[in-house]
């Protein structure tokens, strides 16, 4: 495949996976749009040689503009979106807060949806595409004090779901990666957003949260199976460059294992699986 016309928009660049995606791309021979939502990870972006510029999913301004760069320099044209831009929110469902929900979704999934959908024109017109959403083994399976995520990433699963059956026949391909574990800075950005919109002292959950923030505090990988980001890019090049590229690519092997187990097991067994290894977690 000749790569050198093969354009891409990726979000959420600062870190891990999305900067890990971004460097193998470039490398690979695309023409890779690398977007942060804070100036000075744009710059650092920019200091590492990738063509970057801010993009803010929670600002319909910032998409709108960010988009409007990216097709200023490509003459209209756009191949690729990789959707990697999210972050994790801890706690308890019933600590949850309608306002601290609302964030959540806002950059998960509201402007996940709203970049894809301005893109969807373009792709239209070119009659050709590829969009790529990083979902997560907790867009299939819920895991305990991760509500607010599992339930964005639920949504985003639908939603995606939908468009490919929608833009079926338009040479527009449509993939979701369903990441388990993998090294990055996304434990520690939870952990901020634990202590930002969680009133642990005043919790029934108190104690968990207190095994839970240790965890969070760890330096480096504390989930058995973890995998470098290098195990994403891998699966983002075979949804840009196959001919048929999957409507869902597993990573790592806790996604495999809990996309089995939920295909086999009864709810009600599923369930006491998945208390097991929450419980673990927060010893």
């Amino acid at each position: 495949m000749n790569l050198s016309n093969k354009n891409i928009l990726i979000t959420g660049c600062s870190s891990g996976i999305g900067l890990c995606v971004a460097k193998g791309l470039q490398q690979r021979g695309y023409r890779v749009f690398a977007s942060a939502r804070k100036a000075a990870d744009v710059e650092k972006l920019r200091s590492d040689g990738l063509t970057a510029l801010q993009l803010d999913l929670d600002d319909s301004t910032s998409i709108q503009a960010a988009i409007d760069q990216v097709l200023e320099m490509t003459g209209g044209t756009l191949y690729g979106l990789f959707n990697n831009g999210a972050y994790g929110q801890p706690g308890a469902v019933e600590d949850l807060h309608r306002e601290v929900l609302r964030a959540q979704f806002e950059t998960n999934l509201f402007g996940t949806l709203e970049l894809t959908n301005r893109i969807i024109p373009v792709m239209r017109r070119q009659g050709h595409g590829r969009i790529i959403q990083n979902s997560s083994v907790l867009g299939f399976v819920a895991m305990a004090y991760r509500g607010a995520y599992n339930a964005s990433k639920y949504a985003l699963e639908g939603l995606t779901d939908t468009l490919r059956l929608e833009l079926a026949g338009s040479g527009i391909h449509v993939s979701l990666i369903e990441p388990g574990p993998i090294t990055s800075h996304f434990r520690a950005n939870a952990r901020k957003m634990f202590h930002n919109h969680i009133d642990a002292e005043q919790s029934i959950h108190r104690d968990t949260y207190l095994a839970m923030e240790q965890r969070l505090a760890k330096p480096g990988p504390v989930a058995p199976f973890t995998l470098p980001p290098e195990a994403v890019l891998k699966k983002v090049i075979h949804a840009l460059e196959s001919k048929r590229p999957r409507v869902r690519y597993y990573v790592t092997f806790p996604t495999w294992l809990f996309g089995t187990l939920k295909r086999l097991l009864p709810h009600a067994a599923l369930d006491s699986v998945l208390l097991r290894i929450s419980r673990g977690e927060n010893r």
